[in-house]
C-alpha cells in the first residue's frame, strides 16, 4: 500500500507541474513542495532544491545541485550535477560532468564524460572521452576512445578501447583492456568473383535486349524519327546532351532550394530519369542502325545495337566513357526531338490553290 501511495503522489505531482513544463522554454518546467518525482524540461534545467523521489529532466543544459533522495535520468546536451544523489543516475548527452556524491549506479552515454565526485557503486557506459579524477566505488565498465583514470576505482576496470588508458590513480581490482570487434574479413576466390561477373553480365544482357526488342517492335517510328538527329550531326546531339547533364541537376536544386519550386523540380527530376533510361534504347537503335544501313528490321536494328552497347558497358573503364556517351547522345537526340515537336513553332504559309482550267464542254459549246 505504500508504494501504491507513492505511485499516486507522483502521478499526481507530475499532473500538476506538466502545464508549467509547455509555458516556459528558458525555465525549469517543475516547481513543486519538494516531495515526489520531479518532472523538469526546457532550453536551460536547474534542479536547485532538494528532491524526496525522482528526477525527469530533459533540455539543452541540465544542472542537478540540490540533494536528491531517489534517482536522475536526464537527457541533454550538457549535463552536471554538483548536489547529492542518493540513488543511481542515468544520463545522455553530449558533456557530462559528475562534480557530486552519487550513492548508488552510474549509466552514462555521452561524448565527453568527467566524474570529479564520486560514484558509490558499479559505473557503466560508452564515451568519446571518460576521465575519472573521482571515486567509484565497485565496478567501471565503458566503451571508449580515450579513457584516463586519476582516482580511485575499488573493483575492476574493463573497458573496450584500440588505445591502453591512461592511469595515475589507484584501480584495486583487475584491469582487462578488450580490442573493438573488427569486421570480419572474408577470402573470396577468383573463380567466384568471376562466375559473380558473369551471372551479372548475363542478366543485364538478357534483360536490356528484351527492352530493346520490346522497343523496336512497339514504337518503331519513334526511334527513327530521334536517332534521325543522331545520324546527320551526332556532335550536335551530344553537345546539346553534355550541356543537359550539367545544367539540369543545377536547376533542379535551385528549385527545390527555393521551396515553392520544389514540386517543379520532383516532377523535373522524375522526367528527367525516364529520359535518362530511355537513352539506353535510342543509343542502342542508334548504334544498331549505324551498322546495318539496309531495310532491316527495326527488331533487329535494336536488339544488335543493344548486344553490343551492353557488352560495352560491362568493361571496367570503358564502361563510364560507354555511359556518358550514351547518356549524352541519348538526352541530346530527345531534346532535339522535343524542339522539333514544340507546339509552338511556327506553322508554314498555305500554298494557293491552282487556278482551274474551264471545262471543255463549255468550250465546245
Amino acid at each position: 500500500s505504500a508504494a501504491v501511495a507513492a505511485s499516486a503522489a507522483s502521478a499526481a505531482s507530475a499532473a500538476s507541474v506538466a502545464p508549467a513544463s509547455s509555458a516556459s522554454a528558458a525555465a525549469p518546467s517543475a516547481v513543486n513542495d519538494g516531495s515526489g518525482a520531479r518532472f523538469a524540461s526546457g532550453t536551460s534545467v536547474e534542479i536547485s532544491e532538494d528532491v524526496d523521489g525522482d528526477v525527469f529532466a530533459a533540455g539543452q543544459s541540465v544542472v542537478v545541485s540540490g540533494d536528491v533522495s531517489g534517482d536522475v535520468i536526464a537527457a541533454a546536451q550538457t549535463i552536471t550535477i554538483t548536489g547529492t544523489v542518493d540513488g543511481n543516475i542515468r544520463l545522455a548527452g553530449q558533456d557530462v560532468v559528475i562534480d557530486g556524491d552519487v550513492g548508488r549506479s552510474g549509466t552514462v552515454f555521452a561524448q565527453n564524460v568527467t566524474i570529479t565526485g564520486s560514484v558509490g557503486e558499479d559505473l557503466v557506459g560508452a564515451a568519446a572521452t571518460v576521465r575519472i579524477g573521482g571515486d567509484v566505488g565497485r565496478d567501471v565498465a565503458v566503451s571508449v576512445g580515450r579513457l584516463a583514470v586519476g582516482g580511485t576505482i575499488g573493483g575492476d576496470l574493463t573497458y573496450v578501447s584500440d588505445r591502453d588508458a591512461a592511469i595515475t590513480g589507484t584501480v584495486t581490482g583487475t584491469v582487462d583492456r578488450m580490442a573493438p570487434p573488427q569486421p570480419t574479413e572474408v577470402e573470396v576466390s577468383p573463380i567466384a568473383v568471376f562466375f559473380g561477373w558473369l551471372l551479372r553480365a548475363l542478366y543485364a544482357l538478357v534483360a536490356l535486349s528484351l527492352i530493346t526488342v520490346l522497343a523496336g517492335l512497339l514504337v518503331p517510328r519513334l526511334l527513327e524519327r530521334v536517332t534521325d538527329h543522331l545520324v546527320p550531326t551526332p556532335w550536335r546531339a551530344l553537345l546539346v546532351g553534355a550541356v543537359a547533364v550539367i545544367a539540369a541537376p543545377v536547376v533542379f536544386v535551385f528549385l527545390l532550394v527555393t521551396i515553392i519550386g520544389a514540386p517543379l523540380a520532383l516532377a523535373g527530376a522524375a522526367v528527367w530519369l525516364v529520359l535518362t533510361i530511355a537513352s539506353f534504347v535510342y543509343a542502342s537503335y542508334y548504334v544498331g542502325r549505324l551498322l546495318l544501313r539496309g531495310t532491316q528490321s527495326p527488331i533487329l536494328r535494336a536488339l544488335i545495337g543493344g548486344l553490343l552497347l551492353i557488352t560495352a558497358l560491362q568493361i571496367p573503364w570503358l564502361n563510364v566513357l560507354v555511359w556518358l556517351a550514351m547518356v549524352c547522345f541519348g538526352i541530346g537526340a530527345q531534346l532535339l526531338e522535343f524542339y522539333r515537336r514544340r507546339p509552338w513553332r511556327p506553322l508554314p504559309a498555305p500554298h494557293p490553290a491552282p487556278e482551274r482550267a474551264p471545262h471543255d464542254s463549255l468550250v465546245g459549246a
